[in-house]
């Protein structure tokens, strides 16, 4: 029960001063109590007497004697087990600490910014309790009151001015700000909120946006790591096919110069076999002929001579020379010219295509340009508006695969790569190392279509920010009744008739750029031969009233 009590009047047995319970205890006038060494250290150390807890002044010192009841009280209840003011009353590192707690501080709860002080609970009290202090202005703890006064006058903060952006206080006021365009603080609160919850939307609305973005990227990564495994497949296709290819021609090339070397032989032991026969019978025809010339026989010498001295009917003499069929010399120009091919595609790697200004090719041996629709749709790659390189009179739809030229400026936030003259827009994919297919469908009679290096000038009316113009972009520019091809403002006029519907072939590693009309069959109109040296990105400009829409389209459309 005493316990129970105690802890109900833990406050009225805590000295504010150590924040224990009472030891020796004292009242003073005013009412409040304190241990008497921790008051009389107080007061010896402080040139007025006043009271910690309430601050009420005393002319003259007082007298302090023990509060024997109240000692005798406390002495009672500590015979029992008494629990100490709860831990979590005192301050922790990250909590406001109570301004008059002597010793150990507690938790403030309040802060008043009339005095510019934080107080506890049990320090608090004289401002709900004493009439001098009802009316200060409580906030929640703050542990930089010294912000809230005036760095000239040390004065609270109270009037905002308008005119000079910052916080004043009343003698602000009326020594330099009496013309100013002032304000009280919680106005000037409410007007910046106004603003915080425009630009809190404006941020938002970026964050979506950029979300948004990063979600798109991470499918386009995927989509590029499909394309690319799809790559590879079709290259280890080639390659295999190739190797099969070198494989199967050099066993038969050893097959036909094997056969070659056996019949050459048959018709060399012939020869051999013969000459060994005519080489037997001479040699004995001449030891005849020397046994008949050294007989001293003359009548058997005359009477044989006819006959042994006649010669066998000499043949015509045999011989064998190598043929010239071994030879494959057209063979072997055809694979030191695959030879070398390879060589460059090896050495120079995926990202170098062809030697520098060279026209040709190095690949094409491998990869043929694909001659129908069908083929040309394998290849086919999807690809977005990029919105933040887009015109301000360009309007995107269709989830950025649409582009449509307005009349009115859209408002689109300002970024580097923004065309700011032409109205262009360029794609997000970057297309490099591989082929590439994509068709558009082109509405009106002034529309560019066309790829550029990431390098492309975006801004000012400069043929380095225009399609085509300079050297890192080729176009083909639709323009009233004719076709134009573009590339350092070398242009190629192509008569040919119209077509709503344009494909657009890119083989990076060939080093061909082609443009195909696409009706009933695919109709080249032109094609551009070049070393292709960055990551080429899509891109079109817009004439008045015309729109461009990337088709969508997969490998089964007919």
């Amino acid at each position: 029960m005493a316990e129970t009590l105690l802890c109900s009047l833990q406050d009225e047995f805590t000295c504010s001063l150590c924040v224990d319970t009472l030891t020796d205890p004292v009242t003073i006038p005013c009412g409040h109590n304190f241990c008497l060494k921790c008051l009389t250290d107080c007061w010896d150390e402080s040139q007025e007497c006043c009271c910690p807890q309430c601050r009420h002044t005393f002319t003259t010192r007082p007298e302090l004697n023990r509060n024997t009841l109240l000692n005798e009280v406390i002495s009672k209840l500590k015979k029992t087990t008494i629990n100490p003011p709860s831990s979590q009353n005192y301050a922790g590192p990250e909590d406001v600490e109570c301004d008059f707690c002597a010793r150990k501080k507690f938790r403030a709860v309040k802060s008043c910014l009339t005095c510019l002080a934080s107080y506890c609970q049990t320090h608090l009290q004289s401002h709900y309790e004493g009439d001098a202090l009802k009316h200060h202005k409580l906030t929640d703890p703050d542990g930089n009151l010294k912000e809230k006064l005036c760095g000239k006058h040390q004065k609270s903060l109270e009037i905002f001015c308008k005119t000079d952006e910052t916080c004043i206080c009343m003698m602000c006021v009326v020594t330099g700000h009496n013309s100013h365009k002032m304000v009280e603080l919680e106005m000037e609160r409410e007007e910046k909120n106004k603003q915080l919850v425009v630009t809190l939307s404006e941020i938002r609305r970026r964050l979506e946006e950029r979300k948004k973005i990063l979600e798109e990227t991470k499918k386009a990564v995927e989509q590029m790591k499909i394309l690319v495994e799809k790559e590879v497949e079709e290259h280890e296709k080639s390659f295999t096919v190739l190797i099969h290819c070198i494989e199967e021609t050099r066993r038969k090339v050893t097959e036909r110069i094997r056969e070659q070397e056996m019949r050459e032989m048959e018709e060399a032991e012939r020869i051999m076999e013969q000459l060994e026969k005519e080489i037997v019978e001479l040699k004995k025809k001449d030891a005849e002929l020397k046994e008949l010339s050294e007989t001293k026989d003359h009548v058997h010498f005359l009477q044989t001579f006819s006959s042994h001295c006649v010669l066998p009917a000499d043949a015509d003499l045999l011989s064998f020379t190598v043929t010239a069929n071994f030879s494959y010399e057209d063979l072997r120009k055809e694979l030191l010219c695959l030879k070398k091919s390879l060589e460059k595609i090896s050495q120079g790697g995926i990202m170098t295509l062809t030697p520098s200004g060279s026209e040709s090719p190095i690949f094409a041996l491998l990869s043929p340009e694909p001659q129908s629709r069908e083929e040309f749709l394998q290849y086919f790659c999807p690809l977005t508006l990029d919105i933040n390189t887009a015109h301000r009179l360009l309007r995107l739809s269709e989830g950025n695969k649409k582009a449509r030229r307005e009349r009115r400026v859209i408002r689109y936030s300002d970024y580097p790569d923004r065309f700011d003259w032409f109205t262009q827009v360029l794609c997000r994919e970057a297309l490099t190392g591989t082929r590439y297919y994509w068709e558009v469908e082109c509405s009106g009679d002034c529309v560019l279509i066309g790829v550029a290096y990431k390098g492309l000038s975006r801004k000012g009316k400069v043929d380095e920010s225009r399609l085509g113009f300079n050297d890192k972009s080729w176009s083909l520019w639709w323009s009233n009744s004719f076709y134009l091809a573009c590339h350092k403002k070398k242009m190629t006029v192509i008569m040919t008739p119209f077509s709503p519907r344009r494909g657009v072939y890119l083989d990076s590693l060939a080093g061909t750029l082609s443009f195909y009309s696409v009706l009933d069959k695919m109709t080249l109109l032109h094609r551009f031969n070049t070393s292709y040296t960055e990551p080429l990105y899509p891109g079109f400009y817009i004439g008045p009233d015309c729109s461009v829409a990337i088709c969508h389209l997969m490998p089964s459309d007919n």
